[in-house]
């Protein structure tokens, strides 16, 4: 008598998100059902879906309680999306490599007035920040809690600038990225002198990049790099101790936790974007 086998972590996986969508997200998902390898390969082509350019961005299916109201809606009739919905406001906060989304979650009730958008480029955790956030939003139904977050699957090291205007985030979190320790994959770091002309191009002056990182060595690229770059000025130890911002950044991060546990030490630095000079 022959017994069937036992299903798969692929059929599990299935079955697990299959009943958790049938129970309309109300339970926070699990993690052991979305899980990846640590890192992905950015320059790798991933099929990932990206805007043409910024203004034919639909972030109305990202963050339904915030879409204009019809009089306040733009003319879209030459728009290449016929149903583009624009937002009453831009996003304005972007964790880049968000991972579980457990940054985006705590700051979303300390930025109310806020849109914050993470950016992941693994599929299986970009999906669980997504369906984590639905789950909130859905237990939190009488309220607007977590209306102002959600996720996307994105490659921040490519299409950046298809997503952001020039001068629209105030807030960039560069938390606990990929070290890349061999000195072949540094090209690959998330900070770089091109990198960092693009986040350039898409923040405000005043705004502020938010670096974290459990590798010294990692930490000291990213001083040095962003301290070589024109548009940008460190902020000082006593402003970065008063930036709630900085203090969720420290533990409420998934690595952050961990690094707590393991007693590990964690370095922070942050950036101010300066005012570009006047033409001559």
């Amino acid at each position: 008598m022959s017994s069937q086998p036992p299903p798969s972590k692929r059929q599990k996986r299935e079955e697990y998100r299959k009943a958790n969508k049938e129970d309309g997200l109300r339970q926070l998902p699990k993690k052991k059902f979305y899980r990846q390898r640590a890192h992905a390969n950015p320059f790798s082509d991933h099929q990932l879906t990206y805007p043409v350019s910024p203004d034919l961005m639909d972030w109305a299916s990202h963050y339904p309680a915030y879409i204009a109201a019809a009089t306040d809606q733009r003319d879209t009739k030459d728009s290449l999306e016929p149903d583009f919905r624009p937002l009453k406001k831009d996003v304005t906060v972007a964790d880049i490599g968000c991972g579980f989304g457990g940054l985006l979650v705590a700051l979303a009730p300390k930025l109310q007035d806020e849109l914050l958008i993470g950016m992941e480029i693994r599929m299986q955790v970009a999906e669980f920040v997504q369906d984590r956030i639905k789950a909130l939003r859905n237990r939190n139904s009488e309220s607007s809690l977590y209306q102002n977050i959600a996720c996307l699957r994105a490659n921040a090291m490519k299409f950046l600038p298809n997503f952001f205007k020039k001068a629209q985030l105030q807030k960039v979190f560069l938390c606990f990225p990929d070290p890349h320790f061999k000195a072949r994959k540094h090209k690959a770091r998330i900070v770089s002198s091109t990198l960092n002309s693009e986040y350039a191009f898409v923040m405000k002056p005043g705004g502020i990049v938010y670096t974290i990182t459990d590798v010294e060595d990692l930490h000291k690229w990213m001083v040095q790099h962003f301290d070589e770059h024109a548009s940008f000025d460190r902020v000082s130890k006593q402003e970065e101790d008063g930036d709630e911002c900085v203090n969720t950044m420290m533990v409420e991060t998934e690595e952050g936790k961990k690094v707590g546990r393991n007693q590990g030490e964690k370095f922070v630095a942050c950036f101010r974007r300066l005012e570009d000079p006047p033409w001559p």
